[in-house]
């Protein structure tokens, strides 16, 4: 039996764990989990500021690759999921990234995007809604596309390849490649059409 799989199995140990590794009732991890243990599970090959929070743990995945860079005020958290970002991407000022995400190669997201795979679970009127599960789905936004400032990338969605989010926005259904949507909700005002070599407004 895995050392993880040991401390699933064992709520008692489970709970010490993750109080050692965060505060009750806080996302940030602890100062000696940052500085201790992420540098040996995480694999940075690109730039992270210094003004960056970054609340990444040990048990989740987080990758940053070669050529890329966030920038300051933003938010990275990988604590019910993993954060996977590719090469030569560009993740703006205050943006808010919230696992599980996988976020490809040559993109740019402009300032102040929420990407969040998690959402609050509600349904139990006996419990305050801060003290019931979370639920995750995993967004994907693929190679080469541009989200724009003030977008909303909510959970569970793909974003195809070479695709525009405009500013503003809030994606609640996938976006196909090669498309420019805008909105809130978010709807297809362009396309590009391969066969006459043209993007096509709707």
């Amino acid at each position: 039996m895995s050392i993880a799989t040991t401390i699933k199995t064992h709520p008692k140990l489970k709970k010490w764990i993750h109080w050692m590794l965060i505060p009750k009732g806080q996302a940030r991890p602890r100062t000696w989990v940052k500085w201790l243990l992420n540098p040996f599970y995480h694999k940075v090959n690109g730039k992270i500021n210094w003004q960056t929070r970054m609340d990444v743990l040990p048990f989740n995945r987080f990758e940053l690759g070669r050529g890329s860079s966030i920038e300051d005020y933003s938010c990275i958290n990988n604590g019910v999921g993993n954060v996977l970002i590719g090469s030569n991407t560009l993740i703006g000022i205050s943006n808010v990234i919230i696992g599980p995400v996988t976020i490809g190669n040559n993109i740019i997201l402009a300032q102040n995007i929420v990407i969040s795979g998690l959402n609050h679970n509600y349904q139990n009127i006996a419990l305050p809604i801060k003290d019931q599960a979370v639920s995750t789905a995993l967004i994907c936004i693929e190679d080469d596309c541009w989200i724009g400032a003030n977008a909303v990338i909510t959970a569970g969605i793909t974003i195809g390849k070479h695709a525009v989010v405009a500013a503003g926005s809030v994606v609640t259904k996938d976006v196909p490649p090669y498309s420019v949507v805008a909105g809130n909700p978010a709807k297809i005002i362009k396309q590009y059409n391969s066969e006459e070599k043209i993007w096509l407004k709707f």
